[in-house]
């Protein structure tokens, strides 16, 4: 039986948020409802007040129902950590096609990082600070379209420069994450002139 308030998580082409679209919920895949509605509600807080039983009655559902699928909340985080870095990819790998791949492309994925950031900062920082998603996670993370894309343009960095791969990447890495950090933290404004300097 469908239930009218279950919602599936679009990324917009143009801003890079979380768009929500209304889809009814089928009983067979209610681990990606409650995915959806936590991402939902992470667009209105931050994950620290976020409740499983607040994501259960959002997707229709009842909380012992939420159980099945994320045990306790740090479970349920950890998911929805793992949606956001599959989204963050998405947006980046859309803006470095549309940017022609090479060095333009390699700029363009970084201002999505921080267009992402800056339109999702509950998800972004919930990314970051997943311990599923820890620096010590190397090959998890590169295995990402994000972790993926990072090394792609690093390793062609690195065929024009010289320098080991690594250090690009992780250069590269620090710029745009140390971006959105300050902008999302208030320290300096989102200014897309500056993107364009710095990137």
């Amino acid at each position: 039986m469908a239930h009218p308030n279950v919602y599936t998580v679009i990324m917009s082409d143009h801003a890079n948020a979380v768009n929500i679209a209304k889809r009814p919920y089928h009983h067979g895949d209610l681990r990606s409802a409650l995915i959806a509605q936590g991402l939902r509600l992470l667009a209105e807080r931050d994950a620290e007040t976020l409740s499983l039983r607040e994501v259960a009655r959002a997707a229709g559902v009842s909380a012992t129902s939420v159980y099945r699928h994320f045990p306790d909340k740090e479970a349920l985080l950890t998911a929805l950590a793992h949606e956001g870095l599959v989204q963050l990819g998405e947006a980046q790998k859309a803006a470095d096609r549309a940017a022609g791949g090479g060095e333009a492309g390699f700029a363009a994925t970084g201002r999505a990082y921080v267009h992402f950031a800056l339109a999702n900062p509950a998800l972004f920082r919930l990314i970051f600070a997943s311990p599923a998603l820890a620096a010590s996670d190397v090959e998890e993370r590169r295995g990402t379209e994000a972790g993926a894309l990072l090394q792609v343009h690093a390793a062609q960095l690195a065929a024009r420069e010289g320098g080991e791969v690594e250090i690009h990447a992780l250069r590269s890495w620090a710029l745009v994450h140390g971006l959105a950090m300050l902008m999302l933290d208030g320290q300096i404004g989102p200014d897309e002139a500056l993107l364009d300097r710095l990137l």
